[in-house]
């Protein structure tokens, strides 16, 4: 019994760490790519931005419903069939023959990415008792970092010698090989709330409140439509959520957040992920239009802040076992701020040692806070909630991920507007990446004060076995 239980955990793990991989290399891959597909699809910059934000877009929308969905019918089922999507989206990719056709397979891309999401972590910490968990979380952050690592390397070669569409073919090939050896290895089922129905009104309230929402935010620049989306989207969240409080089973239990650390701990990664995921599509744009450099040199230049966060995620979720996951993600917090102000200095000549050591910086605080934030957000929740709570976080990543990216569109539209990037000037490309640098660090600032606030991290251990062993 012992021996088949350990053989349910390595399965586990290997497959959630293998999804983990692949969903992350499709998004730092995809950034050293973006000037060669607007020159292919002769697409502006604000076009070529929903390359990256459709993505991002369709998977926070469906996230939530998606990781409810799992706790009632099984978490195997939903993660398998993600794979499944995510692979067969990502090779019809590499076949779109225009910009809209690409946008269209990258939004069917975010479904599967979303049920991937909302599962392994849930899956993960069913398999695991509490106090092996900040270990295998960590483990899982690493295999998340080394496909941001394999992204920008292995990507940029890849467009450079065979082409954009060759990025597509990593992820179809690893997701069905995935997804064969989740149906052959992981045997069984975990389903938190068997028996219980979906709340149908909840999702649809939630999924058009949220898109309109995200929607208005990334085309303010531009759309004479987007303030009202914006509006309506908040106002439509807003009567979710009263909604959600009298429905008898709700897509989403927001008692959730009258927890600090739960509540804390999701905001201080929407924060996080808000001040960082654009930063890696700035310094692109920064090595291949500012400094000439082909894809695949800043690729290798992009490395280093990857690198560090996989030999650093394991450590800091050991450390988030033992010391209190809010401190450690803290720190990790006030060394990515330090990080990203450090970019605001670079310029067309600066040493390249000056930006690899902020890469190395930012690497180190976004592994001393993933995994520890991970697993104070888990470690708060009922084990029913599980499915719920991972997509909860990964909604908050992803949300945070969209707001970055519009900051940016805001910003890049204000100082050079809606042009191809060849015709893009170097000297506004530099200026509108340094305020985008700034807002960054000062917004990475204030979430430090959102980790701390989320309180003393308290787990009853007996409490959390006994329900672990329910």
């Amino acid at each position: 019994m012992e021996r088949e239980k350990e053989k349910m955990e390595r399965y586990s793990l290997a497959a959630s760490t293998m999804a983990s991989f692949l969903t992350a290399f499709m998004g730092s891959s995809i950034n050293l790519a973006v000037p060669t597909i607007g020159r292919v699809f002769n697409a502006g910059a604000l076009t070529m931005g929903w390359v990256v934000t459709s993505y991002i877009l369709a998977t926070a929308a469906f996230l939530v419903p998606i990781g409810r969905i799992s706790d009632i019918v099984g978490r195997k089922k939903i993660f398998s069939l993600g794979l499944l999507i995510f692979s067969i989206s990502s090779f019809l990719c590499s076949l779109s023959q225009s910009i809209g056709m690409f946008i269209f397979f990258r939004v069917l891309q975010g479904l599967g990415s979303a049920m991937i999401f909302a599962t392994s972590i849930a899956i993960l910490t069913s398999v695991y008792l509490p106090w092996k968990r900040g270990r295998v979380l960590g483990i899982n952050a690493a295999a998340v970092y080394l496909g941001l690592s394999a992204g920008p390397s292995l990507g940029g070669a890849l467009n450079y010698y065979f082409g954009w569409e060759s990025i597509f073919y990593i992820p179809a090939f690893m997701g069905s090989v995935t997804a064969a050896f989740t149906f052959l290895k992981l045997k069984g089922e975990w389903i938190g709330a068997k028996g219980e129905f979906f709340d149908v009104t909840g999702a649809v309230l939630y999924t058009a409140g949220l898109v309109l929402f995200m929607y208005g935010v990334t085309s303010i620049t531009y759309s004479p439509w987007a303030k009202f989306l914006l509006l309506i989207g908040a106002a439509n969240l807003g009567f979710f959520l009263k909604f959600e409080k009298r429905a008898e089973m709700p897509l989403f239990n927001v008692k959730l957040f009258k927890n600090p650390a739960f509540a804390f701990s999701n905001l201080a990664a929407l924060i996080n992920y808000s001040s960082t995921f654009a930063v890696g599509y700035l310094l692109s744009l920064y090595f291949q239009l500012i400094r000439g450099f082909t894809s695949q040199m800043a690729g290798l230049i992009l490395l280093f802040q990857p690198v560090v966060m996989v030999i650093f995620s394991p450590i800091a979720g050991n450390l988030s076992d033992r010391i209190e996951p809010r401190k450690v993600a803290s720190l990790g917090m006030a060394v990515t701020s330090l990080a990203i102000f450090s970019f605001y200095f670079i310029d067309k000549n600066s040493p390249l040692y000056m930006v690899e050591g902020g890469l190395v910086f930012l690497g180190l605080g976004l592994a001393l806070f993933s995994s520890p934030n991970t697993n104070a957000v888990m470690s708060s929740v009922e084990k029913k909630y599980y499915g719920v709570a991972s997509s909860t976080l990964s909604t908050m990543r992803l949300v945070g991920q969209s707001i970055s990216m519009g900051l940016v569109t805001l910003v890049l539209t204000h100082f050079v507007g809606n042009v191809e990037f060849s015709k893009v000037s170097q000297q506004m490309l530099l200026k509108s990446s340094k305020v985008c640098f700034l807002m960054f660090s000062f917004l990475c600032f204030v979430g430090m004060f959102a980790s701390l606030a989320r309180g003393t991290y308290i787990m009853n251990m007996k409490m959390r076995i006994s329900e672990f062993n329910v």
